[in-house]
């Protein structure tokens, strides 16, 4: 019996084809799965950009300017990043306000397009509610105390 195999090596063998395509099933599965995706939406909009990309924005321009043979992204971005992390925290104050101020609008975009959303796919909200919303600055609270301020001054005047 040089070089035979036993029985038992020969079914081993025959168990893990067997096993590699309940596996390659698997697979067929989680693409199946993946399909069910849901479709991103086209309309919302995008996130804002970070203090970093920000700078990058600036940063390429005037690289581009002193380095106008250049062609490679990998260059500029390296030099970007260099000069990001050798930066004081002073000098990246105005590029983290920036971004500060783009995240805030994008809230505020956000906001409108989230209450958008709801409404198109039948939110339940009441009509008054959403006039209340949109037609003061004011938070609730405050809403609520100019209430209460009202109710008192009229049993004053009674």
């Amino acid at each position: 019996m040089r070089g035979g195999k036993s029985k038992a090596a020969a079914s081993s063998k025959d168990d893990t084809k067997v096993a590699g395509k309940r596996k390659a099933a698997g697979k067929v599965d989680k693409k199946a799965k993946r399909g069910r995706k849901a479709a991103k939406d086209a309309n919302k909009p995008k996130r804002p950009a970070s203090a970093f990309f920000v700078f990058m924005e600036e940063f390429r321009k005037t690289f581009q300017e002193k380095h106008p043979e250049n062609k490679k992204v990998s260059v500029v971005s390296k030099a970007c990043g260099d000069k990001w992390k050798s930066m004081s925290e002073s000098e990246k104050a105005p590029y983290v306000a920036k971004a500060a101020k783009r995240k805030a609008e994008y809230e505020k975009i956000i906001a409108s397009y989230d209450k958008k959303q709801s409404e198109s796919s039948g939110g339940n909200a009441s009509a008054e509610e959403e006039v209340e919303e949109e037609g003061s600055d004011k938070s609730k609270s405050e809403v609520e105390d100019e209430e209460d301020g009202n109710e008192e001054e009229e049993e004053d005047e009674e």
